[in-house]
């Protein structure tokens, strides 16, 4: 079983969030330290360590996180310009929280992905 994370917590309603979505298979909310003006994390509720971790059950909650990144960056009225969705794994990836979680993050020019 994957450790408790803050985000399990957050899924709970046990830790304050500024949840802007939720259903049966995931939860969005804002980042608590954005890097743009709109950073929105998209988690699936069942606890997923890493990328390395989903398995083919986990298709349907995952597929759910890019439905959802779309209808948030529509509401956020970043959709027409773009928005950048990112997810880190492990330590070498720059992963912080060992809970698969999606980056949604736009609302200013982002640049180049990786410094050449």
């Amino acid at each position: 079983m994957a450790e408790e994370t803050i985000f399990s917590k957050i899924i709970r309603g046990e830790a304050p969030a500024d949840i802007l979505y939720q259903d049966e298979l995931v939860t969005a909310f804002r980042d608590i330290r954005p890097q743009a003006p709109t950073h929105i994390l998209i988690v699936p509720n069942r606890p997923i360590p890493t990328a390395n971790d989903v398995t083919p059950e986990d298709e349907p909650a995952l597929g759910r996180m890019f439905t959802v990144a779309a209808k948030l960056a529509r509401q956020e009225g970043i959709a027409d310009d773009g928005y950048r969705l990112l997810v880190n794994c492990g330590r070498h990836g720059g992963q912080e929280v060992y809970h698969l979680h999606m980056h949604l993050i736009g609302g200013r020019p982002l640049g180049p992905m990786l410094a050449r």
